[in-house]
């Protein structure tokens, strides 16, 4: 932490205030006489939002991220604004889903518990920073992370059964194949596209064909450190102006 004063009073007053005044006002929408729709909302009734919200960050930041030196300061401040924004929509989700954890009378936290985990994590997985241990590259980093998650989980008696648990099923293809390859090769398991299909069944061979192709592009774009799913993202956005600009 050498050379880091940390920040400003006066940022860290303006940062401490505006989320004050977001969890009062999550919090004013869940008490009686708040919102009717917001106070029937359950943790599995949001889970849906919370991935639409990701979605428009993960879009919102690649918008601003394509603008370049030939931009507009007018669509770089605009582009910027609705990141902002988007962020300021999946932080909704955060407050929505603390607050109504909060109520529970079973395994009840609130988002002061959320923030104080994140905290405590963010310290013990990055000793290089918050400690002793030394890493010289982004590499390094990630090895150290993944040992220190590795051994939260051994401490906690939950030493996962395979390396593919943790993995979500809800992961976009791409992007769970990618972290399915990455996981495959860190534990030195060698694997391939299972290509098995009814020899009689023209639309399965086809689909296992298909697949087997997908997964292999998944593994180039991971051999050339290209993340599949934003690329894909990026071309079918290509199109989709295409397809506008052609007025249809």
């Amino acid at each position: 932490m050498t050379g880091w004063a940390g920040p400003a009073p006066e940022a860290f007053d303006r940062t401490a205030a505006a989320l004050l005044e977001a969890v009062a006002v999550m919090d004013r929408l869940r008490s009686p006489g708040g919102c009717p729709w917001d106070a029937e909302q359950t943790h599995a009734s949001l889970a849906r939002y919370a991935i639409e919200e990701a979605h428009e960050v993960a879009e919102a930041a690649e918008a601003l991220e394509q603008l370049d030196a030939s931009s507009s300061p007018e669509a770089t401040v605009a582009a910027a604004a609705a990141f902002a924004d988007e962020l300021g929509d999946l932080l909704l989700q955060v407050l929505f889903q603390a607050r109504i954890a909060q109520e529970r009378t079973d395994g009840a936290f609130d988002v002061a518990d959320v923030a104080a985990g994140l905290t405590a994590k963010m310290r013990r997985r990055h000793p290089h920073v918050f400690g002793d241990a030394d890493a010289r590259d982004a590499d390094a980093v990630l090895a150290m992370w993944e040992d220190v998650k590795a051994a939260e989980r051994a401490a906690g008696g939950s030493v996962p059964a395979s390396v593919m648990d943790g993995v979500p099923e809800t992961l976009p293809a791409l992007m769970r194949a990618q972290k399915v390859l990455g996981r495959a090769e860190r534990a030195g398991v060698a694997v391939g596209p299972d290509q098995e299909a009814d020899p009689f069944d023209a639309a399965a061979v086809a689909a296992a064909d298909i697949g087997a192709e997908l997964l292999a592009v998944v593994a180039r774009a991971r051999a050339l450190g290209v993340d599949a799913e934003s690329a894909l993202r990026t071309q079918v956005r290509a199109v989709a102006s295409q397809v506008r600009a052609a007025g249809r």
